[in-house]
Formats: structure tokens, C-alpha cells, sequence
């Protein structure tokens, strides 16, 4: 079966190529910080990453989904550069950025199974919540570790993320089920 559906097919491909991207800037992450239970947390993180890779490239496979060259070179790139770059940036840059990153990629997944819906299609309803509830909990575990930094309140101010906002409206807290998952990430 393939998928008549441009917005749809635009996502799969670049979630899949930027799930590598984060991948790449996760092993940087985590081989820049000196605490071994971030190292830790980090790495479980790029895991992730690549285990959500793998789920998206099972969904365009069974979509005949072909894979961007051009999204596999570009994110490639970026996500090196962001590795590399964990290395001189210090602290709170890898932190405060890891967690907008996350931010955003939560509402991939919710806009995926919105669109999947859209063509009829449920099966994927779970997996879909399931990876952006996870995307969800990498942005609070990076929310987390920059709190309190006095740095925070500039970069909320210039980039649009922190303690006060998100890229998302979803609550860990109070979260909805899969069949009423629809209220998320809608624009």
C-alpha cells in the first residue's frame, strides 16, 4: 500500500533521517559530560533515538516510503557538527538545546498518527503515542537538568523554550489516552 498523502510521507522521511541526527548529537552529549549518571541517562537517550529510527523506517517500508538522500545527508551533517560541537559549547548550551530539540520532535509523532488518521489508518496509534510520549519525557529529563541554571532565563527569552513554554501541550502529569490523543500538537 502507498500513502497519498505529501505531508505524511515529508515527516516519516525527515523524523527518520533527524531520529539519526539526534542520535549522533547524543553520543556527543554524552561523551562531553563528566557525570556518569548523566553519561548514563544521555546514552539511554540516544538509544531512543535510534530505537525510534528503526520503528519509523518499519512504517515506510510498509508504505514503499523511499528514504530522503537529501535528509540522510543533511541531517548526517548537522548532527555530526552537533556532536562535535558538545565539546566546546560547555555545559548548558547541550542541555538547554537537547531539550527544545525534544520539544519539538514530540509533535512528530502526534501529527503522524493525526495524518495516519486522516487516511483511515490506526494501526500505528500506539507506537506513534508511545514515541512521542517519550520524545516528552527526553525534553523533561533535559528541562530537569538546566532549572535552576541562571542561564535559563536568557535563553527562554531568545529561543522560545524552558520552564514556561513548549513546543507541545502535553502534561506527563495528566496525559490522555491513545483514543483521545488527537488534542495533542494541534496547530
Amino acid at each position: 500500500m502507498t500513502l497519498n498523502h505529501p505531508e505524511l510521507i515529508d515527516l516519516l522521511q525527515r523524523a527518520y533521517s533527524a531520529e539519526r541526527a539526534a542520535s549522533f548529537a547524543y553520543q556527543g552529549h554524552a561523551g562531553s559530560v563528566k557525570n556518569k549518571e548523566e553519561k548514563a541517562a544521555i546514552r539511554q537517550i540516544e538509544l531512543d533515538e535510534w530505537d525510534h529510527r528503526a520503528e519509523v523506517l518499519q512504517i515506510m517500508k510498509q508504505y514503499e516510503v523511499p528514504v530522503s538522500k537529501y535528509y540522510e545527508v543533511r541531517f548526517w551533517v548537522i548532527g555530526k557538527m552537533i556532536a562535535a560541537g558538545c565539546y566546546v559549547i560547555g555545559w548548558f548550551m547541550p542541555f538547554y538545546f537537547a531539550g527544545r530539540l525534544e520539544s519539538g520532535n514530540v509533535c512528530e509523532y502526534f501529527r503522524m498518527k493525526q495524518y495516519f488518521n486522516s487516511l483511515g489508518i490506526k494501526e500505528h496509534d500506539r507506537l506513534l503515542y508511545d514515541m512521542g510520549m517519550k520524545e516528552k519525557e527526553h525534553e523533561i529529563y533535559f528541562l530537569e537538568k538546566i532549572k535552576g541554571n541562571k542561564l535559563l532565563p536568557f535563553f527562554e527569552k531568545y529561543f522560545f523554550w524552558g520552564s514556561k513554554d513548549s513546543f507541545n501541550n502535553i502534561d506527563l502529569e495528566k496525559k490522555y489516552p491513545v483514543e483521545e490523543s488527537d488534542i495533542y500538537c494541534k496547530k
